[in-house]
Order: structure tokens, then C-alpha cells, then sequence
């Protein structure tokens, strides 16, 4: 069997025909660089070629950098989360980076594992979306003094502020506006589902829309709150048990934690008989672009994942090259949610 020999800085000079150290300024994409366009791109074209990857040890050792970020993320087989892995990865490329990505798989265990682990990675930063920043504000908090600069990403508010860099949507917005959509086509009787890791707590979605639905004369007592754990066929059951002994108590309108989950719950109606939006009105919670393709299109509350990424990427990579205007003071970036309205829901049966 004949071994491949590995490709080396000097082969794609040779090929390229620059000096060695010309080819290495290009490739490290270091902002020294005198050589011309034609020339970058005879380089770039020849590593292509020979397949030439860079040792990530040799680029740090050689420029200080990995020239690659981490994400932290919460479930990969979540459509919202890989959406966002997607975006990051595209914003960060452009920039010269590449994305390592520690997929946490709805572990708490697993999560805290990698987190502790991250200043083992290869990378020159990190972003993450944890499963509650609060949970781990003491370690962002410290992340923030320590060498390894973070974006926090998640759902938040300038009155909730995180002790790290971070990029967030403030659900609160299209949270009110489903609600006020859901009331005015007339809905009385809700349900809310959670999905949650083993051992996560509720968080704050289900007392926030509860609390937004009291000042409306809705009781409590009026809202079921489910729990089901992160996956599509958890939220089908959970659904379709409730569904079943609920009868004709039942609500005439479900909102769902994030879209895998309401297409769970949509997929749980149909199976116990109900049409939707005619006997259950269904509103997601990320706006994946799945939901606008589904047989019934799901209502959702949007997150704007383009914005979030390249804000993340802008603010990770600025901490990383130094040019932040005040280092000193976590930075906060804050954008908007809205509420789509789509086949999913409807005027409240009566």
C-alpha cells in the first residue's frame, strides 16, 4: 500500500512559483502582505490543487493565531441550531477563520463537560449558546477576565445584562405579539411547550407569556404548561398523551418553545384528529426555514440568525485582533423578534 506523502508549505510555492515565505504570507492571509492579486490567487489556486492544509500548530506558532473559533451549541439535530452553525461558519470565513463546532447533544452533563474542557480547544475565541446563562454566569464572568475571548449568544434584555460579550434577541417582543395575535382571534384556553434537557428547569418563557396572557383576563388556570425533552418524537408524544386525555378541555392554542417542537405538536394533532389552525392553532418559537415549507406553514416567532451571527462574528473577531474601542466593558447587542403569522393558526374554535 503506498502512502500519500503529506503537502508542504514548499510544493505549493514550487507550484505556485513565489518564494516559500511569499506563499506563507498569503496563505496565513496576514495584512503584510505586498504580494498582487494574480499572485494570491496562484497560491490559493495551487494549495487547492495539491490539497495543502496548514498545520494549525505552525500558523499559531508563526502568527500568535489558530485563525479558527469555537461553538458551543446546544443539539445540532435542532434545525435552529444548525441554521446558526451554518451562518456563524459562513460569517467567520469570511474573515479568514474557520468554526469548530462542541455539539452539547440537550446534555446538561455533557455541556458543562465541554465548557470546562474549551480552553483546550485549538482556537483563538468562542461563541456560545448555553442552556442558561445564568446558570453559568460566575464562569462567563471569569471567561471575561481570562485569555480566551467569548460571545455569549441566547435570548436576553438590556435590564438582564450577561458578564461577557454577547448577542442577543429579545424574545419578550414577538412573544407579545403571538399573544396579542392569539387573543384577538379569539383564543381563551393555552398551552404552552417546554423542551427540556433532564434536570433543566422551565426557564422563563411559560411565566412570561402567562404573566402577558393575566393582563388580558386570562387566568392561570387557563394555561398548561408541557414538558417534553428536546426531541421532535418527545414533543409528539407529549403532545398526543395530553391531547388524548385532555378532551374537551383541551386549549384551542399551543405555543411551542422552538419549531421542532411545534411541528411535533402539529404532527401530534392531526394523529389524534384535529385539524390545525381549525381545532389547535400552533405557534413556533425560532422561524427556521423549514417553517415555511412545512404541508401546513407553522406561525412562529422570527430570530433574525443572519444579524446574530455576523454581529457574533464582528465581536468575537475585533477581541481577538485587538481593535475593540473599550476593552474593559462587555459589550451588549440586542436585536428585535416578530411574530409571523402563517397557515398554523386561526380564529378559536367555539
Amino acid at each position: 500500500m503506498k502512502i500519500q506523502r503529506k503537502i508542504r508549505l514548499k510544493d505549493v510555492a514550487e507550484l505556485a512559483g513565489v518564494a516559500v515565505n511569499t506563499a506563507s504570507t498569503i496563505l496565513n492571509r496576514r495584512p503584510n502582505s505586498w504580494a498582487s492579486k494574480e499572485t494570491e490567487a496562484r497560491v490559493f489556486k495551487a494549495a487547492n490543487e495539491l490539497g495543502y492544509r496548514p498545520s494549525k500548530t505552525a500558523r499559531a506558532l508563526q502568527s500568535g493565531r489558530y485563525h479558527s473559533i469555537g461553538l458551543l451549541i446546544q443539539d445540532l439535530t435542532n434545525p435552529f441550531f444548525s441554521t446558526l452553525a451554518d451562518e456563524l461558519e459562513a460569517a467567520v470565513e469570511e474573515r479568514g477563520y474557520d468554526l469548530i463546532v462542541e455539539n452539547c447533544r440537550s446534555s446538561l452533563v455533557r455541556e458543562r463537560h465541554l465548557f470546562n474542557d474549551l480552553s483546550d480547544l485549538e482556537v483563538d475565541g468562542m461563541v456560545v449558546w448555553l442552556s442558561d446563562n445564568s446558570a453559568f454566569e460566575e464562569d462567563l464572568a471569569a471567561s471575561f477576565k481570562g485569555p480566551l475571548p467569548f460571545v455569549a449568544l441566547g435570548c436576553g434584555s438590556s435590564s438582564l445584562p450577561i458578564p461577557v460579550d454577547s448577542v442577543v434577541s429579545n424574545f419578550t417582543e414577538g412573544l407579545q405579539q403571538a399573544v396579542d395575535a392569539m387573543y384577538e382571534l379569539g383564543h381563551r384556553q393555552y398551552a404552552f411547550l417546554s423542551a427540556l434537557a433532564e434536570g433543566q428547569a422551565d426557564g422563563s418563557r411559560p411565566d412570561l407569556m402567562t404573566r402577558m396572557l393575566a393582563e388580558k383576563g386570562v387566568p392561570a388556570s387557563s394555561i398548561t404548561i408541557l414538558r417534553s425533552s428536546h426531541s421532535i418524537d418527545s414533543a409528539c408524544e407529549t403532545v398526543t398523551t395530553f391531547l388524548k386525555s385532555a378532551g374537551g378541555n383541551r386549549p384551542t392554542a399551543l405555543f411551542a418553545i422552538n419549531d421542532l417542537s411545534a411541528m411535533g405538536a402539529m404532527r401530534a394533532a392531526i394523529e389524534c384528529g384535529l385539524s390545525v389552525p381549525k381545532d389547535l392553532s400552533i405557534v413556533g418559537g425560532d422561524d427556521v426555514p423549514l417553517a415555511s415549507y412545512l404541508p401546513i406553514t407553522l406561525s412562529s416567532i422570527r430570530q433574525r440568525y443572519r444579524k446574530i451571527t455576523r454581529a457574533a462574528a464582528d465581536l468575537l473577531i475585533a477581541r481577538i485582533e485587538g481593535t475593540v474601542e473599550d476593552p474593559s466593558v462587555p459589550t451588549q447587542i440586542i436585536f428585535p423578534t416578530h411574530f409571523v403569522a402563517r397557515e398554523s393558526v386561526g380564529p378559536a374554535a367555539h
